[in-house]
């Protein structure tokens, strides 16, 4: 419930419900602060088949599963779970306005956990081979289990040559499949034991692999990582007039708060590592100066 004069204000709107956003509400029910998260139901982390780098579970964790954990321990507390996307963010006056299907919620403070969304490669039965593990997003996630496999990387520029270069360390088996024609150091690929494999005619998924067809021959990977870029889920801050980088994560201060007072962030809509252990970090600071610049709650 809101622990102000205003019962219909929140101390503060969490946009954005994965492990992130649901460990700032955490905090900050913690705090004796009112909090209502919303949630649009598309956390990246629900892709996770499972993670075996969150400290904590030695064999390992879904993101299904970790998600679970963190609404139930959020339902534990006076934590308002709206299951609705927001559409539009807005001033008024000294507060925020949220609006979303159905209505609108006001706060004095707004932590943004919208996340990235991947550009995801044109292949059939694509969400099922992510859940099966044979596509998969973040090397630094799940590098350490894709060792000795035959790894593709499947995209164009620099950021498709750093994701094979990061790969070379588990496998000697590392193929950038360009999705593109941009012009690549071919010298530079071959001297960190790459494979280059021009643009495939497509991509396709059988029982065990991915399947890249080249000019009639098929070169199949244990593993794909996509390397198409992404979009940060940031237009709701920048337009209020937050700052950001040319992919869209926003910048952000020692206190996760954005170039808009009152606005702060977590989670991979701010870094560039994406990480739930370093989403996590960010909402455990965000939530804290939240509460410490709020007016004082004394019961």
């Amino acid at each position: 419930m809101p622990s102000s004069d205003e019962p219909d204000v929140l101390d503060c709107l969490v946009i954005g419900g994965g492990p992130a956003g649901l460990t700032a509400a955490l905090y900050l029910a913690r705090y004796k602060r009112s909090v209502a998260v919303f949630d649009a139901g598309r956390s990246r982390a629900e892709w996770i088949p499972r993670s075996h780098n969150y400290p904590g579970f030695p064999s390992g964790i879904s993101g299904h599963e970790l998600l679970g954990l963190l609404r139930t321990q959020a339902s534990s507390y006076e934590i308002s779970l709206v299951n609705a996307r927001v559409d539009s963010l807005a001033r008024a006056g000294e507060l925020f306005e949220a609006r979303f299907e159905g209505g609108t919620a006001r706060a004095r403070s707004v932590l943004l956990a919208t996340g990235i969304i991947d550009v995801e490669p044109e292949i059939d039965g694509h969400d099922e081979a992510v859940h099966r593990g044979l596509i998969r997003y973040c090397p630094v996630c799940d590098g350490y289990e894709a060792a000795d496999k035959r790894i593709g990387v499947y995209g164009a520029g620099i950021g498709a040559v750093n994701k094979a270069k990061f790969l070379r360390s588990y496998s000697r088996d590392v193929a950038l499949v360009l999705s593109g024609d941009e012009p690549l150091d071919e010298e530079d690929l071959r001297a960190s034991g790459i494979t280059l494999i021009r643009a495939p005619n497509r991509l396709r998924i059988d029982e065990r692999n991915i399947v890249a067809l080249c000019e009639g021959k098929e070169i199949a990977f244990d593993v794909l990582y996509p390397a198409l870029g992404c979009k940060a889920g940031s237009p709701l801050a920048t337009g209020l007039g937050a700052t950001c980088n040319d992919v869209g994560c926003l910048d952000v201060d020692e206190h996760q708060q954005t170039t808009v007072p009152g606005i702060y962030a977590a989670g991979d809509v701010v870094s560039d590592l994406h990480q739930i252990a370093v989403g996590t970090g960010h909402a455990a600071i965000a939530a804290t100066h939240i509460h410490k610049t709020l007016p004082p709650n004394p019961r």
